[in-house]
């Protein structure tokens, strides 16, 4: 592998961070210290993790940081059911984000039993 960037995962973890910037700054203002912060911080710490463990040397090392992504974007699903329950957006918006956290992380589950594999 040459870099984290070769990875589809990668890229569709950018796209994802950028869809939920996106539809967050629909939220109300009173949100900005809120959920939105937070589910700003896990959508940006999957593709950082996926980065952060491509850059390690050993695949393990690089199995736990996508292990952390997956936890991230499992957190980002919750804060997007948080926002559906309480109404905060549109829930088309808020269903074709979570439409893209399954494919994320569906990606990460399949890469980690690659890398196991192999290993």
């Amino acid at each position: 592998m040459k870099s984290h960037k070769d990875l589809e995962v990668w890229r569709a973890s950018i796209d994802l961070a950028r869809d939920v910037y996106e539809v967050t700054r629909e939220y109300p203002k009173e949100e900005q210290y809120g959920i939105v912060a937070q589910m700003r911080r896990s959508a940006v710490s999957i593709g950082s993790n996926i980065a952060e463990g491509a850059a390690r040397q050993g695949t393990k090392e690089f199995v736990q940081f996508l292990y952390i992504a997956v936890g991230s974007a499992t957190e980002l699903d919750t804060q997007i059911e948080i926002s559906k329950a309480t109404r905060m957006v549109d829930s088309r918006r808020l269903d074709a984000v979570q439409a893209l956290i399954t494919r994320v992380t569906m990606m990460l589950r399949g890469l980690i039993r690659a890398l196991k594999a192999k290993h």
